[in-house]
């Protein structure tokens, strides 16, 4: 499968229009649509939802990945 990304607007009334040339016709496609979200903390909470219920990170969970404590380093404030 191959991704195609279209960047475009939407007129006045909120309609989009896309103006691309496909070399297929007569098939039925996806239109993947991600808008983009002002609201930064939702796009984080996504994120980190996402993520910790991937088992890509399983592997955090072993005692063994625990190797720093809040005793080490030095308080970082910016």
């Amino acid at each position: 499968m191959r991704a195609i990304e279209i960047k475009s607007k939407t007129d006045k009334t909120g309609h989009l229009k896309i103006s691309y040339q496909l070399e297929k016709s007569n098939r039925n496609v996806r239109v993947l649509i991600l808008l983009d979200d002002d609201n930064k903390t939702d796009e984080e909470k996504l994120w980190m939802d996402s993520i910790s219920k991937s088992p890509s990170f399983d592997f955090l969970h072993d005692k063994s990945e625990d190797i720093y404590s809040l005793k080490d380093g030095e308080p970082f404030n910016d």
